[in-house]
């Protein structure tokens, strides 16, 4: 049993399952669905379709380049298996399986975590943009009041200085 991949969202496909299409030079085209064989009709490009695989891998949403990848190509060698390699072959797959979604998780936490710094930086510059519509009045009367106060009672503690000294100088 071979499981197929589409030709143009690089979804799989199970046996019994799709469409196939074969040009006149003989080569063929797998589609999972009259959605992608459609779309492939249209002359679309899958890296500009959003709903693709291969749109994802452009923009960088999902892991493009990876070693674990080498071991999905098709092979079209046939091999003599038996037992003792066979079960080797299937455990090996499974640990290989196990790497490709821990790399993949890894790459997911470093894009989230960009996302999120850009977030914020995002969030900083239109606070201190409306920094106005945050900030209530109230607060900056308060203020105002508050140095109206001190300015008041500087001029205070100037004034008897300032009519002592005229003073002083009429008594000499």
């Amino acid at each position: 049993m071979r499981i197929e991949t589409c030709y143009f969202c690089s979804s799989r496909i199970f046996p019994g399952h799709g469409i196939q299409f074969v040009r006149n030079d003989c080569k063929i085209f797998r589609f999972c669905r009259s959605k992608c064989h459609a779309a492939f009709k249209k002359k679309k490009n899958p890296r500009k379709v959003k709903w693709t695989k291969a749109y994802r891998k452009t923009i960088g949403k999902e892991l493009a380049i990876d070693p674990s990848f080498e071991f999905e190509k098709r092979r079209n060698i046939p091999l003599k298996y038996n037992r003792e390699l066979w079960t080797k072959t299937v455990e090996v797959i499974k640990k290989v399986e196990n790497i490709k979604q821990k790399r993949q998780n890894l790459h997911i936490m470093q894009r989230l975590r960009q996302g999120r710094t850009l977030e914020q930086e995002r969030d900083i510059r239109e606070v201190q943009r409306d920094l106005c519509l945050i900030r209530s009045p109230a607060a900056g009367m308060k203020e105002r009041n508050k140095l109206e106060e001190m300015e008041e009672e500087d001029e205070e503690i100037y004034k008897p200085n300032e009519e002592m000294e005229p003073e002083l100088l009429e008594e000499n």
